[in-house]
């Protein structure tokens, strides 16, 4: 096993004007998506058609309208992309009677790979994913942590450009996280095309800045986080400073005219509302050096993934 996707079509997933429906009810509505390489975070509540938009890019369904090519391929008419494709599905199924290699080994035969070769690859996937002392365990004898990182071993054997993860972490250990989640950063740094589909918004962040927000099957935003958050200039952002006088911080930076409120929290806390945090940022530092203090820490609540998603998917409208 390499490390880098072999040859075949390109690290890219297409879907133009897609609607699925199941009877009446619309579990996708005319989206509209391009991805390339690198690793993009596939977010939304249950139900707002995660899952669905997984099945089409991986030919499990076809679109009632619209396109989906993966590669430049249909998935759902030309097996071949399967080739270059490489899917750790939500839904926990085994032979369970197979050791992890075993399992491993045989999927990868099914990409044309001759005995000796994917059985290589299997364990090479399965050391890559943390598994090289338990490959041989049988896999109904396997922990909820060791079946996942087995589904993520199947998944990349046979290095494919194009990689989707349906709540790949789910099971996982704190440890086995922190190592899937650089896997995955790694994956992405290989050119490869990786789609994350999770709930758990945190762990999303650390593999990429780079997501993909549903509702109700439609879009609700499409990007990357900072630049996100940008566009949602009617709700500035809170950020908070830990500095020795904050009360002589505050007065400094209350007067620039991005800066909505200046409130001192304790006797170490200042906590300003700004509808610009690159220019506050910028002016920060100048004004308490100007004080001759020291800035003890730095952060704002209103920045991260969290706060974007709890924000896009609560209010009625959004970017895109």
């Amino acid at each position: 096993m390499s490390g880098e996707p072999q040859p075949g079509i390109e690290p890219g997933i297409e879907v133009a004007g897609v609607t699925k429906l199941y009877g009446t009810v619309r579990a996708l509505d005319e989206i509209d998506l391009r991805l390339g390489p690198g690793v993009t975070g596939l977010l939304g509540p249950n139900g707002s058609g995660k899952s669905t938009l997984l099945k089409l890019v991986s030919g499990q369904l076809r679109p009632d309208t619209g396109t989906v090519r993966v590669g430049g391929l249909d998935p759902f008419a030309q097996p071949e992309v399967f080739r270059s494709l490489g899917l750790c599905p939500e839904q926990d199924k085994f032979y369970e009677e197979q050791t992890g290699e075993s399992f491993v080994t045989a999927l990868t035969r099914l990409h044309g790979y001759g005995a000796r070769e994917a059985r290589e690859r299997a364990r090479a996937a399965l050391t890559r994913v943390g598994m090289a002392e338990h490959m041989g365990k049988r896999i109904q004898a396997m922990s909820r942590g060791m079946r996942q990182r087995t589904k993520i071993a199947q998944a990349i054997a046979h290095d494919p450009p194009i990689v989707l993860l349906d709540e790949p972490l789910t099971g996982t250990d704190p440890i086995g996280r922190a190592d899937l989640i650089a896997l995955v950063r790694e994956l992405g740094q290989q050119g490869r095309c990786v789609v994350v589909s999770s709930h758990v918004l945190h762990e999303v962040e650390a593999m990429t800045h780079q997501v993909v927000m549903v509702r109700y099957g439609r879009l609700r935003a499409t990007g990357d986080i900072a630049r996100l958050r940008a566009l949602l200039d009617d709700r500035p952002y809170r950020f908070r400073v830990e500095v020795a006088r904050p009360r002589a911080l505050a007065a400094a930076l209350v007067v620039l005219p991005h800066v909505r409120a200046a409130e001192v929290v304790d006797a170490t806390t200042l906590e300003l509302t700004t509808t610009d945090l690159a220019a506050l940022c910028r002016a920060l530092p100048r004004e308490a050096a100007a004080l001759g203090l020291v800035i003890d820490r730095l952060g704002s609540p209103d920045a991260d993934l969290e706060s974007l998603y709890r924000y896009l998917i609560e209010r009625p409208g959004g970017p895109t």
